[in-house]
């Protein structure tokens, strides 16, 4: 077995587990409130229809939309909870469905012959109705389990662990192993569960009661070892070595970085963030710390975690904050914009910008060369001759910010088609001529390697995105780590930067030993 397969193995159990704890919950929750929401509709003709509705609605919404929306409710929390809610809403909809067609088409006869011998309504739904419409309820539990077992896998953006960190990491860096390894062992829980809740299923409908004893006690076990080995290393004590809190030096001053408390370092969904995150890791336990990653969050969700303290280290740009949080339109020089954006955190966020990393990784427009001389384009400026006939590829986020806006008003772009796609993908579609242009970032490593030309901006419409260093409120007040931080500013340079990246998307090396080489190169 190859190192990468092991080291996918090695973070299984946790992933697993966190994945089973967040669907089991999810249905079981959801199981509480449909079926009792679904007897009640059975009896009120008038909440029948809005209650269908209203489950239905929930599932037009996208699941990952669903997801993120629960972070900003819910105050910029990230982790179990908001996955937890979104997905218990997910499965609302076929448990409360079938508990409402299977007591709706139980015979009337049956229930005639129940009232008939002096039975009330409630007793023949809890004595009659539910127990012949168990099989049709039941039916529905096992739909709405494979739907949440699958949804869970998006999950990851909103900081919970699950299955689908193998294929958002897999994703961004290229490494189809992890996203193979990541939906198999998602479509092996899902056939599991499936299977064994078709076992309720079949002893509900034979009413073979020591079927379903078996049953259930087989959905325990697995429940509980699947969620076992993901507790142990949630809650567990993990030894680290270096300074611990409360140690002292020979002044009676504490030394070193407390380890009191976990610290969390949060990132965002591409390789430049991954590697930045296992970066801060290495440094951070080299100082004694014990530390927790908490990958693939959008921008606004990391910021939002950031400042309610959910995380307590991230990386994030200037230009990001600038134009996302800020709200301001024109870009300024670097310094000035630096020390606005750090008074800015602090004012209104108590979040403490420690300092730039010292590299720069903007948004840039670039082409093939061969396709830029063809068409005589050297700068941005040039491509509104041809903005007509030209496809201009992008991350998600980057068409509906508002640099984005002011470059295209700023050039005459507004004529050019933009088509949407992750970034692992655009600069594939580049080299191929699927697009024309991308939205390259400047320390991408494929700009090279790729040969392609980054289009000059005489007019500085993209903002600067200075690397910076940002503590979370809370987490700035730990003993040690301000300090443990601040040996980093200003120590990885543009074309470190650009080298880590090309490792990890162009040699498929893992981030942790992109991390390496910025280590090795301060």
């Amino acid at each position: 077995m190859s190192q990468a397969l092991r080291d996918l193995f090695a973070d299984l159990p946790y992933l697993l587990g966190g994945h089973l704890l967040l669907s089991l919950s999810a249905v079981l929750i959801g199981v509480l409130i449909s079926v009792p929401f679904g007897a009640l509709a059975t009896r009120h003709d008038r909440l029948r229809g809005p209650l269908l509705t209203v489950a239905g609605l929930i599932q037009t919404i996208p699941g990952l939309a669903l997801l993120a929306l629960m972070v900003p409710l819910l105050g910029g929390t990230i982790g179990f909870l908001p996955a937890f809610l979104a997905l218990t809403l997910y499965s609302v909809l076929p448990m409360v469905r079938n508990t409402v067609t299977g007591i709706m088409d139980v015979d009337p006869a049956v229930t005639e012959a129940a009232r008939g011998m002096g039975m009330t309504s409630r007793q023949t739904l809890l004595g009659v109705e539910l127990p012949l419409a168990a099989p049709v309820i039941i039916a529905g539990i096992r739909t709405a389990t494979v739907w949440v077992v699958g949804m869970a896998t998006l999950a990851t953006p909103v900081g919970a662990p699950s299955l689908g960190q193998y294929i958002f990491l897999g994703l961004q860096t290229r490494n189809w192993t992890a996203v193979i390894f990541g939906c198999v062992f998602s479509a092996i829980l899902a056939v599991v569960l499936d299977q064994l809740i078709r076992a309720l299923e079949i002893s509900a409908t034979t009413r073979n009661k020591r079927m379903g004893i078996l049953t259930l006690s087989a959905l325990a076990l697995v429940a509980i070892g699947g969620i076992a080995p993901f507790v142990a290393e949630r809650f567990g004590e993990r030894p680290t070595g270096g300074a611990r809190a409360g140690d002292l030096d020979a002044s009676g001053a504490p030394v070193g970085l407390s380890s009191a408390r976990t610290v969390s370092i949060g990132s965002k969904g591409f390789t430049e963030q991954y590697i930045l995150s296992a970066y801060l890791e290495s440094e951070l336990r080299a100082e004694g710390a014990d530390v927790s990653a908490r990958p693939n969050m959008g921008s606004t969700i990391l910021f939002d975690a950031l400042r309610s303290d959910t995380v307590d280290v991230c990386v994030d740009y200037t230009g990001t904050i600038w134009a996302t949080l800020m709200k301001r339109a024109e870009p300024i020089g670097r310094s000035e914009m630096l020390i606005e954006v750090a008074h800015y955190l602090k004012k209104e966020h108590g979040v403490i910008c420690v300092g730039p990393l010292g590299f720069e990784n903007a948004y840039a427009l670039a082409m093939r060369k061969d396709r830029a001389a063809e068409l005589g384009i050297r700068s941005i400026a040039d491509l509104a001759r041809h903005a007509e006939g030209l496809t201009i590829g992008g991350d998600p986020e980057v068409f509906g910010r508002s640099e984005w806006k002011r470059v295209r008003a700023a050039y005459g772009l507004q004529a050019a088609r933009t088509r949407g796609m992750d970034s692992t993908f655009m600069y594939d579609a580049v080299r191929d001529g699927q697009v024309d242009v991308i939205t390259a970032y400047s320390t991408d490593g494929r700009i090279a390697a790729y040969d392609l030309l980054v289009l000059k901006d005489p007019k500085q419409a993209f903002p600067p995105y200075d690397a910076i260093l940002l503590v979370a409120p809370g987490a700035s007040k730990l003993p040690g780590l301000l300090d443990a931080l601040r040996p980093l500013v200003n120590r990885i340079s543009n074309t470190a930067m650009r080298e880590a990246n090309r490792l990890v998307d162009l040699e498929g090396k893992a981030p942790a030993v992109a991390a390496d080489s910025l280590r090795a190169k301060r």
